[in-house]
C-alpha cells in the first residue's frame, strides 16, 4: 500500500511531481480528512458546504491529492479555475518572482506595471476590434455588479434584464440576477430592484423553436415588461453555468446584441465561467462572432488566484467618474502576475485546441453511453465544459436523485464531478485543460460502472 501524504512535509512534497492516476488508498474520506472535516466543523460556518469529504493537499495535470494520499481525477477545476492547472508552472514562477518583489500597494494609490499589463491583454483578446478599456476585480460577482454600474452610468437608465436559469453571483444584486433559489437566494432578500428575467433559448427543452424564435419570444417579453427606454443593460452567460450548461440554440445571442444595438442598451456577456479557452474558444462568444459591449470576466483568468474584470468599449466603460470604480484588492498584483502567465500559457500552449479535443473525446464517450441509457436527456456544452442532464427514462422529466446518486458514487471511486442545473438534474464536467487522455477515459470509466450500478 502507498503510503499516506504527510501533510506538514509540503515542501518535499511540492518538489516531487505527481503521478497522473486515480489511486486510493483508504476509503474515501480518510482518517485524516474525517479529522479535519470535524475541525471544519467546529470552526468554519455551517452555510459554507463542500462537494467532497475530502481535503487537497497538492494538486496538478489532473489529479488532486488529498491529506490521505488518495489522487482523484479533477473534473471540477475548481469550478473551472484551474483551466492551466493546478500550480501550472509559468504561473508558479511569476507568483514567486511577484510575492519576493511586492504582494500590495492598492492600485489606486500606488499603482503598478502588472494591472496595467493585465488590461492591454484583455483589451486584445476579448471579442471585437473597438478601442477597449477594462477594470480589474476580485470575484465573477464584483466584477458583475460594476458592469452594471458601468451600464447605468453610461445609459442614465437603471433596468437590468437577465434570463431564466441564469446564475450572476452571491453578492445582493447578483442573487437578485441569479435565477436558482436553493441554495443560493433563499433567506436572503429583499434584493435589489429594477431587476427583470427573460425566457432563455433552451433547446433540450423548447422542442420547435429555433434561436431567431426564441430570441424574439424574449424581445416582446422584455419590451412589454421593462420597456428599451428604461433598460440600462442585458446580462447573459453565453453559455449558462450553474444553471445546467444550456447552449442556446444558434441565432440566439445575435438577435439579442442586435436588439440592443438598435435600442443603445448595453449587451453584456458573463464569460466568468466560459471564458479563457474553456469552451475551445478564447471566449464562448468567439463561436457565433458576438461582439458584446461589455465582458465579464474571472475564474480561468488567473490560474486558480482570486481576479476578475470588465471589459468593454471605451466609450462605455468611460462613463462612470473617476473613483467610481476600484477595490482595495482589485488587480492584486500576485493576481496579476498570476493572470498574465495563465494568458501566456494557453496561448503558447494551444490550450484552446486541447479543449477542442477534450469535447470531441468527451462526447464521443458520453453519446455511446446515452445510447444504452435512456435516463440521459441531453449532452451538451463546448470544449472542456460539458453536461448530461439527467431524466427519468423515457422522458423529460428531471431526475436530480438520480444525479446526486451517480454523482456520488463516482466520488467514493474518487472521480471528481459536480451538478448543477435548476432541477439539480445535470453533471457537469471542467476538467483542466491539463488532464490527459488517460485519465478522462478512467474518469468515464467510473462514470459509466456509476450508471449501470443506478439501474
Amino acid at each position: 500500500m502507498t503510503a499516506t501524504l504527510d501533510p506538514t512535509d509540503t515542501l518535499t512534497a511540492a518538489q516531487e511531481p505527481i503521478a497522473q492516476e486515480r489511486r486510493l488508498v483508504t476509503d474515501l474520506p480518510g482518517p485524516r480528512s474525517v479529522e479535519l472535516m470535524a475541525r471544519k466543523t467546529g470552526a468554519v460556518a455551517a452555510g459554507v458546504g463542500t462537494t467532497l469529504p475530502v481535503f487537497a493537499a497538492r494538486a496538478g495535470g489532473g489529479i488532486v491529492v488529498d491529506i490521505d494520499g488518495n489522487h482523484l481525477i479533477d473534473l471540477g477545476s475548481g469550478i473551472a479555475v484551474t483551466t492551466v492547472g493546478n500550480a501550472a508552472p509559468r504561473v508558479v514562477e511569476a507568483v514567486q518572482a511577484q510575492v519576493a518583489a511586492f504582494t500590495h500597494t492598492c492600485f489606486m494609490v500606488t499603482p503598478y506595471a502588472g494591472y496595467v499589463e493585465v488590461a492591454e491583454a484583455l483589451n486584445r483578446l476579448t471579442p471585437g476590434d473597438h478601442e477597449k478599456r477594462s477594470a480589474l476585480f476580485n470575484s465573477g460577482a464584483e466584477a458583475v455588479e460594476n458592469a452594471v454600474k458601468i451600464a447605468r452610468a453610461h445609459t442614465k437608465r437603471t433596468a437590468v434584464v437577465v434570463f431564466d436559469h441564469g446564475y450572476h453571483g452571491r453578492t445582493n444584486l447578483t442573487m437578485a440576477m441569479t435565477a436558482k433559489n436553493m441554495p443560493y437566494k433563499h433567506g436572503f432578500g429583499p434584493f435589489a430592484s429594477e431587476v427583470y428575467r427573460a425566457p432563455l433559448s433552451y433547446p433540450f427543452r423548447d422542442s420547435g423553436v429555433d434561436g431567431a424564435a426564441a430570441a424574439a419570444r424574449a424581445i416582446d417579453v422584455i419590451e412589454k415588461q421593462v420597456g428599451a427606454e428604461n433598460l440600462a443593460c442585458v446580462v447573459i452567460e453565453p453559455i449558462q453555468g450553474e444553471g445546467g450548461f444550456i447552449e442556446p440554440a444558434e441565432g440566439f445571442l445575435p438577435a439579442l446584441v442586435d436588439w440592443c444595438r438598435a435600442n443603445g442598451v448595453v449587451f453584456v456577456a458573463d464569460e466568468v465561467q466560459t471564458g479563457f479557452a474553456r469552451t475551445g474558444a478564447m471566449f464562448a462568444c468567439d463561436h457565433e462572432g458576438v461582439v458584446p459591449d461589455l465582458i465579464v470576466t474571472a475564474k480561468g483568468i488567473a490560474g486558480g488566484l482570486p481576479l476578475s474584470a470588465v471589459t468593454g468599449r471605451a466609450e462605455i466603460m468611460d462613463a462612470a467618474h473617476v473613483g467610481g470604480l476600484g477595490g482595495t484588492y482589485g488587480g492584486n498584483p500576485l493576481a496579476c502576475a498570476a493572470a498574465l502567465a495563465a494568458i501566456e500559457t494557453i496561448e503558447s500552449e494551444d490550450l484552446t485546441a486541447r479543449a477542442r479535443e477534450i469535447e470531441a473525446l468527451m462526447k464521443d464517450r458520453l453519446r455511446a453511453l446515452q445510447a444504452a441509457d435512456d435516463r440521459i436527456g441531453d449532452i451538451r456544452g463546448r470544449g472542456a465544459m460539458i453536461a448530461v442532464e439527467l431524466v427519468k427514462a423515457g422522458t423529460t422529466e428531471p431526475d436530480p436523485v438520480l444525479t446526486k446518486q451517480v454523482a456520488s458514487a463516482a466520488h467514493a471511486q474518487g472521480v471528481i464531478v459536480l451538478t448543477c442545473g435548476t432541477h439539480g438534474n445535470v453533471l457537469r464536467f471542467l476538467p483542466p485543460l491539463a488532464i490527459g487522455d488517460a485519465l478522462l477515459h478512467d474518469g468515464l470509466d467510473v462514470l459509466e460502472a456509476a450508471f449501470a450500478a443506478s439501474r
